[in-house]
C-alpha cells in the first residue's frame, strides 16, 4: 500500500537515503530541510514530492508546514546534528542549546504539529530516531548522548499516551558513514557502510514497523 511519509532533515545523510528509497518504493513523500539550495534541487528533481525549506526548532512555520499537507502515515523525526568532540566542560552553551533545540525541541515541534492530525485520521506510525548514544555512553559526545537519551525517555512516555491504531518507537539506525559519523570518527567512519547502502536494508525494516510495535526501542538491522 502506498504511503505518505514525511521526512525531517531531508537533504543529506540518513535522510536523504530513506527519501531516495521511499520514493523508488512507490511511497509519497513530503520532507524539509534547512539548506535551501539543496531542498530546491529535491524539489525541481522531484516535482510529483514535496520538499520544503525549514528549520524544526521554528515552531510557527513547522505548524505552517503541517497544515499545508496531508497527515502521514509515516512520521519520521530524524533531523539531528551533532556537538564538536570535546570534553563537556568544554561545550560553549550556545552549541549546546542549539543541540538541544535541534534534537530535542524540534522533536517535539514536528509531534505537536502531525500527531493531532494522525490521530484524528486514526491511524499512523511515529519513528523518532535515536542512536546507539541514545542507550549508552562515549567520550566527547556528551551533549549528543544527553539529546538521544532524551528522546528515548520521550518516545517511551508517548507511547502511553496514543491512542489504539497509533504508535510510537524510537529507532536505532546503527553505525552509518555519513557526515556526522566522519565528524566524530574521522577516516575511521569509512569502515562503516555509506547511507545509500544503509537504506537498502533499513527501509523494509522501516515499513514494517506498525502500531503493534508501539513504545518498542528498536535497532536496525
Amino acid at each position: 500500500m502506498r504511503k505518505h511519509i514525511v521526512i525531517t532533515g531531508v537533504t543529506r545523510g540518513l535522510g536523504r537515503a530513506m527519501m531516495h528509497g521511499f520514493i523508488d518504493a512507490g511511497h509519497q513523500v513530503s520532507g524539509c530541510g534547512r539548506d535551501q539550495s539543496a531542498i530546491y534541487a529535491l524539489q525541481k528533481a522531484h516535482p510529483d514530492h514535496s520538499f520544503t525549506p525549514l528549520d524544526v526548532t521554528d515552531t510557527e512555520a513547522v505548524m505552517n508546514w503541517a497544515n499545508r499537507i496531508d497527515p502521514p502515515d509515516l512520521l519520521l523525526n530524524n533531523a539531528a546534528i551533532m556537538n564538536r568532540p570535546a570534553p563537556l566542560w568544554h561545550i560553549h552553551p550556545d552549541e549546546f542549546a542549539q543541540l538541544t533545540h535541534i534534537n530535542i525541541n524540534g522533536v517535539h515541534n514536528i509531534v505537536y504539529a502531525f500527531v493531532p492530525r494522525m490521530i484524528t485520521n486514526g491511524s499512523g506510525v511515529i519513528i523518532n530516531f535515536s542512536s546507539g548514544w541514545g542507550r549508552s555512553t562515549s567520550s566527547e559526545v556528551a551533549p549528543y548522548c544527553a539529546s538521544k537519551w532524551a528522546i528515548e525517555g520521550l518516545t517511551q512516555a508517548m507511547s502511553q499516551e496514543l491512542p489504539a491504531g497509533l504508535g510510537v518507537v524510537a529507532l536505532n539506525p546503527g553505525i552509518i558513514n555519513t557526515d556526522m559519523l566522519q565528524r566524530c570518527w574521522g577516516d575511521g567512519a569509512s569502515t562503516f557502510p555509506c547511507a545509500k547502502t544503509w537504506a537498502c536494508s533499513a527501509i523494509p525494516f522501516i515499513l514494517g514497523i506498525t502500531d503493534q510495535d508501539n513504545g518498542r526501542a528498536l535497532t536496525c538491522p
